[in-house]
């Protein structure tokens, strides 16, 4: 039985730095590009920005960096209102969506889904009719490329609902951040008689320990001083349910935070040079088992 090769990579904002920092040095030691590699891809929010640049552009995961550079985070996380601006509470999302359409078009421009090389599928949220949604280059060849990076990573709080068409749609974390069981399922349906073999990269997690008495006490303003939506995202539920579904042929790549910090939108250079060192532990740690797992 031939085997097919599943990418699936988490979203976790600025943090999947740490992804792309792994995969990079993946694609050199297997010197085959990660866009030929792989036959399906799925990713969440940021993640699955990454998987349209493999998808789509076919980039090497060295260009994915590109993506997130300095300048590019900058206009990504441009403030659009005045209460974000000075830290206070918000009642609009803390950033435009502008900027991020902005880089979005830089690297695809007009490209829409049916332009992918390979499979991919990208999660996200319709707020209306309350469902999962997963925006794919085989079901939604139509979508533009911008609009589904838009949508995926239209996350509460910091950026706006997304407008597709006639859907209002949000950040593929409400759904799955980890969203390996459904590209595992996805991938089965277009290659039902091969051997799935599944990738899945993190973006860390964060194991900060919460005082379980004075949470009795929490209403909506101490649960979102305590990261709500980091322990709605980074459940390891999917994680334990691929193991026990796909077995050795499953390898997922991620750690506990460490000194990176838990926010989505940290890009000062102290903390992405913690990102990238936590990156580059996980090559230390999951490398040789990443390369033995797809050769």
């Amino acid at each position: 039985m031939n085997k097919k090769y599943i990418l699936s990579i988490d979203g976790g904002g600025v943090r999947t730095i740490a992804s792309i920092v792994f995969l990079k040095e993946l694609e050199a030691r297997l010197k085959v590009p990660l866009a030929q590699k792989f036959d399906f891809f799925i990713g969440t929010s940021a993640g699955a920005i990454s998987c349209l640049g493999l998808a789509i552009n076919q980039m090497p995961a060295a260009d994915l960096m590109n993506f997130w550079s300095k300048d590019n985070l900058i206009k990504t996380m441009s403030n659009s209102t005045w209460e974000a601006s000075l830290g206070i509470m918000q009642i609009n999302p803390k950033y435009s969506n502008e900027g991020k359409r902005q880089v979005l078009t830089e690297f695809f421009s007009n490209k829409k889904l049916k332009d992918a090389f390979t499979p991919v599928a990208v999660t996200s949220y319709d707020v209306e009719k309350r469902l999962p949604v997963l925006l794919t280059s085989y079901n939604d060849p139509e979508i533009s490329v911008v609009d589904s990076g838009d949508a995926t990573s239209a996350a509460p709080v910091y950026y706006p609902t997304a407008e597709v068409g006639d859907r209002f749609l949000i950040d593929g974390g409400i759904v799955a951040n980890h969203p390996v069981l459904h590209g595992y399922v996805e991938a089965k349906k277009i290659y039902p008689d091969n051997e799935l073999v599944v990738l899945s990269v993190g973006t860390g997690l964060n194991k900060r320990s919460l005082k379980g008495k004075d949470s009795k006490k929490w209403g909506l303003i101490g649960w979102m001083m305590h990261d709500l939506f980091g322990l709605m995202v980074e459940s390891s539920m999917d994680h334990e349910l691929a193991e026990e579904l796909i077995g050795m042929n499953y390898l997922r790549i991620n750690s506990p935070l460490g000194r990176v910090n838990r926010r989505l939108d940290d890009s000062s250079d102290s903390n992405i040079e913690r990102i990238i060192s936590m990156g580059e532990s996980w090559w230390d740690e999951f490398g040789q088992e990443a390369l033995d797992l797809l050769k």
